[in-house]
Order: C-alpha cells, then structure tokens, then sequence
C-alpha cells in the first residue's frame, strides 16, 4: 500500500533516515541544561503539581484557594508548592497573613496544558 493510497506513513517509514538529507542535525544543549529540564519535568511529574499549575495559570492563588479547589490537605498543598518553588515553576509573594502564588512565567503552563490536552487525545 502507498502512502497516498493509506493517507499515513507507517512508522518505519516515518523514521527512516534518507542518506542524502543534508538537513543539519539539531544542537545538542549543553548537558547542564539537559539536566535542569530533566528536574524541571520531574518537578511537574505529580498530578497535584500538575493540578497546581493549571490552577496557577488562571490566576495568583493563596494556599486556601488551591485547597478548596483541588480538595487536598493543606499540608499536601504545602508540600507540593514547596517542590514547585524549588524547581523555579512557581513563587510566593506575601500579602498580609497569606503568600499569594504564581507562576514564574508562562512557558511551564503551556507545557502541562499542552500534556493534559495531548492525555485528553488518547
């Protein structure tokens, strides 16, 4: 069967190497970055943490907030903004009595909104 008959390619076609590509390879990071995006995903591996970026992508949220919304203990809640905090993913900013958080920036949120839509697909 052809490609244009199937309307796909087949996976060993679709990884072939053709011999005469003289498309240059992609560069490799340096191994310290590859390793810093290797914890950072691991950061995001929890579902609870992954839970708290979706929320966080809304809008800045107090501990309370992320409780009530994802119905897990405080301490959990805690626990998991505690590894968020130390990847980078997220940060806490003191207003009165309560640390309201945040994310850091927008391309972590694309990256788990971008899973849980690709997990949604299958």
């Amino acid at each position: 069967m052809h490609v244009a008959e199937s309307g796909h390619v087949g996976a060993a076609q679709a990884h072939a190497h053709d011999p005469f590509d003289t498309t240059p390879a992609a560069p490799v990071p340096p191994k310290e970055t590859l390793t810093a995006a290797g914890d950072l995903l691991r950061a995001l591996a929890a579902p609870v943490r992954i839970a708290i970026v979706l929320q966080l992508h809304d809008s800045e949220r107090c501990v309370h907030e992320l409780v009530g919304a994802l119905g897990v203990t405080q301490p959990l809640i805690s626990q998991h903004l505690r590894v968020l905090k130390a990847a980078g993913v997220v940060r806490g900013e003191r207003n009165g009595r309560e640390v309201l958080y945040r994310l850091v920036d927008d391309h972590l949120a694309h990256i788990v909104v971008d899973a849980v839509a690709h997990a949604e697909e299958g």
